[in-house]
């Protein structure tokens, strides 16, 4: 029930989707979640696959980053571990539903320890510890050949749920998908319970925090473990996805891509994760589809236009930094707010 603009019971203040409204809206998005390969085409298609992956490994970084407060460089190195474990295991045959979790497990033990620093250490010493693991995980992936393969890397066999093999683009689409609706919503709960605020505690003020009772100790790492479980859980997806692995696929830009994401999406919120990863995603796209268009015209300009898309691209994102630096979370809720009181004014 509900009185005027306020909630009249705690289950209704805790709901996910409070209203009519909302639940028509989220309704309305999952059918067409279900039904976007049939209307969006193989290359939309493999467009949603790539912003179901990284949506998930920003929303790990989130955690980490967004909610906790611990700066982390090495994202994409967790990425790795998870793909390398997913990989091994499917060579064994294991189902991928199996794979997934194990591989996100390992990646979490890896977090674990590349988290231990942070008990001592904040800030950009920690982006520094992080940083030095990302490049201590590239190199195992390079001179580990029995299991990552070297620089040469390794073939993913496909997703298989008994018989029904998920070959293309079409068919491992709801596998990310499924996957990114279980975590988004595990996530989305998390920050309702004990353990996701004392993360919000931890990344206000961990004196504080401490004072009241929180374990840092605890809280840090399970952080940690959090997010490197997700980031192993979107890296298994890359490998079912992509089918061949590299460690260039886990570099050090990557690990920045996902921290611009979650800065220009919105960090501590879920929703800046989703918003975030899409844009990063989808926004380059844009912008070559604009460099063909002018292309068509004048072919010889695509040697300059491809520089300047990268330009524009980095410019949007600083200009996000400056005017926005709630990023794109906060610009949904103003036109939330506009439209709840429109045709009034606020």
């Amino acid at each position: 029930m509900r009185i005027g603009d306020f909630r009249a019971s705690y289950a209704h203040d805790e709901a996910l989707l409070a209203t009519p409204v909302q639940r028509s809206w989220m309704i309305g998005f999952v059918l067409l979640v279900l039904v976007f390969p049939w209307i969006g085409g193989s290359y939309l298609t493999y467009l949603a696959c790539l912003t179901g992956i990284h949506l998930i490994a920003a929303m790990g970084l989130n955690i980490v980053t967004g909610y906790a407060g611990q700066i982390s460089l090495g994202h994409a190195a967790f990425m790795g571990v998870g793909c390398y474990t997913v990989a091994a295991l499917a060579r064994m045959e294991i189902p991928f539903y199996l794979a997934l979790p194990v591989g996100g497990l390992i990646s979490a033990l890896v977090g674990i320890v590349v988290g231990i620093p942070s008990l001592r250490i904040k800030g950009l010493y920690l982006a520094v510890a992080t940083l030095a693991a990302q490049f201590i995980l590239i190199f195992v992936f390079r001179e580990w050949d029995s299991v990552t393969g070297g620089v040469r890397g390794v073939n993913v066999p496909p997703a298989q749920l008994g018989t029904w093999i998920f070959n293309t683009e079409g068919e491992i689409y709801y596998v990310i998908m499924a996957c990114a609706f279980i975590l988004l919503l595990g996530a989305r709960n998390l920050f309702r319970t004990y353990i996701g605020r004392s993360f919000i505690a931890i990344r206000d003020k961990d004196i504080s925090a401490e004072v009241l009772g929180i374990d840092l100790f605890r809280g840090k790492l399970l952080a940690f473990a959090l997010g490197s479980f997700y980031a192993g859980v979107a890296g298994g997806l890359m490998g079912y996805f992509y089918r061949a692995i590299t460690p260039e696929h886990f570099t050090l830009t990557l690990s920045v891509f996902y921290l611009a994401a979650i800065i220009v999406g919105g960090l501590g919120t879920v929703l800046g994760a989703i918003l975030g990863a899409a844009f990063m995603v989808l926004v380059p796209e844009a912008l070559r589809g604009v460099v063909s268009l002018v292309t068509v015209w004048a072919p010889n300009a695509m040697a300059l236009l491809s520089p300047v898309r990268e330009m524009v691209f980095g410019a949007l994102i600083i200009g996000f930094l400056i005017f926005e630096p709630h990023g794109l979370v906060e610009m949904w809720r103003r036109v939330r707010r506009f439209f709840h009181l429109w045709p009034f004014k606020t």
